[in-house]
């Protein structure tokens, strides 16, 4: 079988709603608009149908992040209504969707575990997903790191999605970013600022079998082994203001060893080197397969044909292929 871990869908009542409290949305929510099977169903299994009875997808909302449209009430709101309509698609449609991650209000400190209890304990997520910022906040801040603690203790995964707007600029002298090199560059960025910020904020020290899967394979990390590993083995050697040397003896593990610790997905858009570079970068048992359809140029069809092309062609063990396509995500989010 083939289990789609990150793939992105509305439910229509959420779909409904948001379109209410943000209907003039701009860059991401402008895009996700524009994509019919992102909440239409029909399309949707049309384009599913196209890989087979094989295929399943573990569906998630799209961006942008619930917070950004509104402080609690509002984004507690929208959280329990994208998470109510999941749950009912996943019953409803089982063999397509054999599993939902949930959507969390991450600007609501309190409401964010109550909601990540409630979708997990009582509707059955398979787990959370979080974007790489709350509203330009690390997600290592005093208030959302109760999170991982509670993932942990669930041991349920946690999905990482990559957040960046127009409004970030690339320079100090312009006032927003040109080209949407906020989105093609500044998304793989985030991502590895982000796991960054996990690591040295020791979080898999005091929770080594927490499970975060990383979208698009890891960001920039696999690439830039050499850096992430002899470059931060010397961290503390470039600051003048902060001695991190106390930090990186205060760690268990070298740099490089956490960040092979996080699970990434094949989320490529058909990059054949680039999955080959994750996937030795990772093993084989932390890669998942993920297409994040439907954002393809076709509406919802490429992205998946050439991820499937790529994994097929891989020299790799059909044990191997088998974990990535389903036998990891089995293992992860508990499903039978």
């Amino acid at each position: 079988m083939k289990l789609d871990i990150f793939n992105h869908l509305f439910p229509k009542k959420f779909y409904d709603r948001m379109l209410k409290v943000a209907p003039n949305g701009k860059d991401m929510h402008k895009r996700v608009r524009e994509i019919p099977c992102i909440v239409d169903l029909r399309e949707r299994f049309r384009i599913m149908d196209r890989f087979g009875d094989d295929y399943a997808q573990v569906i998630s909302l799209p961006s942008p992040p619930i917070e950004v449209f509104g402080p609690p009430p509002v984004s507690t709101e929208l959280a329990t209504l994208a998470n109510d309509g999941m749950a009912e698609l996943v019953r409803k449609y089982p063999r397509r969707f054999p599993g939902f991650v949930a959507s969390l209000p991450m600007n609501d400190p309190k409401g964010l575990l109550r909601e990540a209890r409630r979708a997990i304990n009582e509707l059955g997520a398979v787990g959370v997903q979080v974007f790489t910022n709350v509203l330009g906040r690390p997600l290592t801040t005093p208030e959302t790191l109760p999170l991982f603690d509670l993932m942990a203790k669930l041991d349920r995964p946690i999905w990482m999605h990559p957040a960046r707007g127009a409004e970030t600029p690339d320079y100090r002298s312009e006032k927003k970013s040109h080209y949407e090199i906020w989105w093609t560059f500044g998304w793989p960025y985030e991502t590895s600022v982000a796991m960054a910020h996990i690591v040295f904020a020791g979080l898999f020290d005091k929770h080594p079998e927490l499970k975060i899967i990383t979208h698009h394979m890891g960001g920039m990390v696999p690439f830039f082994e050499g850096r992430v590993g002899p470059g931060w083995d010397q961290l503390g050697k470039r600051t003048s203001d902060v001695d991190y040397t106390k930090l990186l003896r205060k760690l268990k593990k070298r740099p490089l060893d956490y960040f092979r610790m996080f699970y990434a997905d094949t989320a490529l858009f058909g990059a054949w080197e680039a999955t080959k570079c994750g996937l030795q970068f990772f093993g084989a048992d932390h890669v998942l397969f993920a297409s994040d359809a439907p954002f393809d140029p076709e509406k919802g069809s490429m992205y998946t044909r050439t991820t499937i092309e790529i994994i097929e062609r891989l020299d790799i063990s059909p044990a191997e292929r088998h974990a990535i396509y389903e036998g990891n995500a089995r293992r992860l989010l508990k499903l039978s």
